[in-house]
């Protein structure tokens, strides 16, 4: 738990459920103020304390909805640094025969949407939050994927390259955010048991050198200590929380 008298503050996004909850629960635990949104509202939970009140509901494939965000965001912090920001939502739709959206099938229309809430949210946010995370030369986190970086057989080629063109932006974040005293970092997930995953997942764990499929909890953590003091040297890097599986 954080010991100052004021907080740190993190926005997170697509915080209603898997990752993005579990990591809005570990900087909760640690003593920052959390502001999430998501599509939906935020499940019904006790265990919520005063730190994570600030929810705002909002469709970030919307551009128009992702600068409305911003702007109360910066209404409700009234000045105060952002210290964090973790772009997290992220869609991986299927087409009408229940396919995910590839290089051959499914509307175009369908990958613009896709870019929209992978790609573009997290460059809208990013940007429009700038000020505020040079306050505190705070950091950014953007959560790509696994998928990014290799073909994947569930992925589906629309949510695959938008990751890996996260990837990218992550790094071309890094180097201008740095004027700023800014950090940029990513997280790549592999095989996390989230909503997201379905049975046919498990034909994956054979290919994970630790054998098991990894927890929200474990990108929770890898997060949270990107964000950390403890990590104020480490910028434009991309760390794979796999369980091993991206070295074969």
């Amino acid at each position: 738990m954080s010991n100052a008298s004021t907080p740190k503050t993190v926005v997170i996004s697509g915080a209603s459920r898997g990752i993005g909850q579990a990591t809005a629960r570990r900087f909760m635990n640690e003593g920052w103020r959390v502001i999430t949104c998501a599509r939906g509202p935020l499940p019904d939970d006790p265990t919520r304390t005063e730190l994570w009140q600030d929810h705002f509901t909002v469709d970030l494939a919307d551009g128009n909805a992702v600068e409305a965000f911003v702007r109360d965001v910066k209404k409700l912090l009234g000045g105060a640094p952002l210290n964090a920001l973790v772009n997290n939502a992220g869609v991986s739709p299927k087409t009408e025969f229940k396919e995910r959206l590839g290089v051959l099938n499914g509307p175009i229309a369908g990958w613009r949407d896709v870019f929209a809430l992978n790609f573009f949210a997290p460059l809208i946010l990013a940007r429009g939050f700038a000020s505020d995370l040079h306050k505190a030369k705070g950091s950014v986190v953007n959560i790509t994927s696994i998928a990014g970086h290799y073909v994947h057989p569930f992925a589906g080629s629309a949510y695959s390259t938008s990751k890996a063109a996260l990837s990218g932006l992550t790094r071309e974040m890094a180097a201008e955010l740095a004027q700023l005293g800014i950090r940029a970092n990513a997280v790549a997930p592999g095989e996390i048991a989230t909503e997201m995953v379905g049975p046919e997942y498990e034909a994956l764990i054979p290919r994970i050198p630790l054998d098991r499929m990894g927890t929200p909890e474990d990108v929770a953590t890898t997060v949270f200590r990107l964000c950390s003091d403890e990590f104020g040297y480490v910028t434009g890097t991309e760390i794979f929380v796999t369980g091993g599986q991206h070295l074969y």
